[in-house]
């Protein structure tokens, strides 16, 4: 009984993870088709036109900008979200609404609509057009969810498993790296995934904040409707750090420190 449960359940992995695959099958086959005209079933002509595109000097610069800007956008939030993940998740404060309500404000409208109100913030400061002025704008919109997955990870039962350490003799930075992080260590896996994808598939707030520095998301789209080999090959240099991510996270996930 056992393995015929077993062997149905790996089948509907299977199943479930082909129903994933395909579409990205079909992407994989347009990002190669100079010629596909319906209703064949097939490319007519393959090439690598969207592939030298999707390889060309802009995309490659807009890949790193956008690199650079989640993984520093990561980090902030993390640094700023473990704290506050915290005293939330441990119930320390009286009314938390007030602080969900501050920090979810910015999700309240569209990313485009946030990033034009900080970009007459940033005029006044001097940090307009800036990398500053993109990782700013994109933490505005990952910190909350970052705040949100990581408070999953705080709570009574690990301020027992630090109290214990501590009885133990254990210094605080030992207590954090044999204590605490093996404790959130899926949580905060799932943070650093999220707040990841959330700032690398950023749009509105890129193109607000941006000033013409070319980001994946910007360069990417006006191709969906002009240009669908391009935006094929586009679309799976765009998957590459998003699949890397979930394989990292994964990993950090499930392997001890």
């Amino acid at each position: 009984m056992g393995a015929e449960r077993s062997r149905a359940s790996r089948t509907a992995a299977a199943l479930l993870a082909a129903a994933f695959a395909l579409p990205l099958a079909a992407l994989v086959v347009r990002a190669f088709a100079d010629e596909w005209r319906a209703p064949a079933v097939v490319p007519q002509q393959f090439g690598l036109r969207g592939v030298h595109e999707a390889f060309s000097s802009m995309s490659l610069e807009a890949f790193g900008n956008s690199l650079l800007v989640a993984g520093l956008t990561l980090a902030a939030a993390l640094a700023l979200g473990w704290p506050a993940a915290r005293v939330l998740g441990e119930r320390r404060l009286r009314h938390p609404a007030l602080i969900f309500g501050l920090l979810a404000l910015p999700l309240l409208v569209p990313s485009y609509a946030t990033g034009t109100g900080l970009t007459e913030w940033f005029l006044r400061f001097g940090l307009a057009d800036s990398l500053l002025a993109l990782v700013l704008a994109h933490l505005v919109l990952v910190l909350p969810y970052v705040v949100v997955v990581l408070l999953a990870g705080f709570g009574p039962a690990l301020r027992d498993l630090e109290e214990m350490g501590d009885v133990h003799g254990l210094s605080r930075p030992a207590r954090l790296w044999l204590v605490t992080l093996p404790a959130v260590r899926p949580t905060l896996a799932a943070a650093a995934l999220v707040g990841f994808l959330v700032s690398w598939s950023e749009y509105g707030s890129s193109l607000a904040v941006g000033g013409g520095r070319p980001m994946l998301p910007l360069v990417l789209l006006p191709f969906v409707g002009s240009d669908p080999e391009v935006a094929a090959a586009l679309s799976l240099l765009f998957l590459l750090p998003a699949v890397a991510a979930l394989v990292a996270a994964t990993h950090a996930a499930r392997e001890p420190l």
